[in-house]
């Protein structure tokens, strides 16, 4: 490899940053982080998954879990509820205000997904399979 253009790491990690600069400026309209989308749609998927589920799931240590969860929690986004089996776990449930950012940030989402497909032309189906593969294989 003659420049450093030329990495993988290089690339993988620029093309990240270019889309998560544009996440992180349209969900800033709603409030909201990548970060904290992320652990809202898990929570839309399936509502009352405990930290731990939702961390494992979007590969997020506890701690940074637990700093998403007290912002969502202070925005009123979310509520911890105990478990009613094991009182040591906290089950997150959707409050209103974030069932209601359902729709306006899936939408945004899509947008998202649209416009970087719309760059790549007829090659953006490809690259979604290929991403899926490598996260795939790295979590293997």
């Amino acid at each position: 490899m003659e420049r450093i253009e030329d990495c993988i790491s290089f690339l993988t990690g620029k093309a990240a940053q270019a889309v998560t600069r544009l996440t992180r400026d349209r969900l800033a309209d709603h409030g909201v982080t990548p970060v904290q989308y992320a652990v809202l749609q898990v929570l839309w998927e399936r509502d009352g998954q405990s930290g731990a589920e939702i961390g494992g799931r979007l590969i997020l240590d506890s701690a940074t879990m637990t700093g998403v969860i007290d912002r969502l929690e202070k925005q009123g986004l979310i509520a911890r509820q105990p478990d009613p089996v094991d009182r040591r776990v906290n089950r997150l449930v959707l409050a209103a205000a974030g069932r209601d950012l359902q729709a306006p940030l899936q939408a945004t989402m899509d947008a998202i997904n649209a416009e970087v497909a719309a760059s790549l032309g007829d090659e953006a189906p490809a690259l979604w399979r290929m991403l899926r593969r490598l996260a795939a294989e790295k979590d293997a």
